[in-house]
């Protein structure tokens, strides 16, 4: 199943992947989606009232395009490009060989990361860099809760445990946001938050995370 789903580079270096795996329930709930479709407009909404002024913001922070795209992957292996307000410098991916990852396993964090520009640093402690997200929410590619899609160099060194994680629609928020995002760097931790999300999860739970997340976001608590 996800072999079919992944490019040819990927599937060179990928071993021992599950051969089948069902979706998670969640994947086909009715609730889940209408949740999803009414919170993603509301946050389009929001995003058209702050466009303007973020955007000349970034541009006057530092050169290059406003929103930064990355190809991701999501349910059960499907590639899809996730949006974001720009953060960082503008050749960002490249210099990433020379910062020092302070996490473990398949997280690369580094709290004083120095491609991140002055105004980028307001943006993610606030969230507000992942608002272009609700596109993707919207179309269906990623939903208000659940995992965060990984990268391309992570997926290859996925093994048939991590691969579960993608058994869900990736997420704005889940298990990872509201238990200390920031604190948490190690991957396999990452993975038991994401798979307790899957043991867990019921219509309402959504809606449990969700109200969790607005309060992390305005404590500023755990943000990165």
């Amino acid at each position: 199943m996800y072999q079919t789903l992944l490019p040819t580079a990927i599937k060179t270096t990928v071993s021992k992947l599950p051969e089948s795996q069902a979706p998670h329930p969640s994947a086909y709930s009715v609730f889940k989606r209408l949740l999803d479709i009414i919170g993603s407009l509301i946050g389009l909404l929001m995003l058209t009232i702050i466009f303007v002024p973020l955007a000349i913001a970034i541009k006057l922070d530092s050169p290059g395009p406003i929103l930064y795209s990355q190809e991701r992957y999501g349910l059960q292996g499907r590639a899809f490009r996730l949006w974001k307000f720009r953060s960082m410098v503008e050749n960002a991916d490249q210099l990433k060989a020379q910062v020092t990852n302070e996490a473990s396993g398949l997280i690369f964090k580094n709290e004083k990361d120095p491609r991140v520009t002055r105004i980028g640093r307001f943006l993610r402690s606030s969230s507000i860099d992942e608002l272009p997200q609700f596109w993707n929410v919207l179309i269906g590619e990623m939903s208000l809760v659940g995992t965060r899609p990984p990268t391309a160099d992570e997926v290859a060194l996925y093994n048939e445990r991590h691969w579960q994680r993608l058994n869900v629609k990736p997420g704005l928020t889940g298990e990872w946001q509201v238990n200390g995002r920031s604190s948490v760097k190690d991957f396999e931790e990452v993975v038991n938050l994401d798979l307790r999300y899957q043991r867990q999860w019921h219509p309402l739970y959504d809606l449990v995370l969700i109200a969790k997340t607005i309060y992390v976001i305005f404590a500023r608590d755990g943000a990165c």
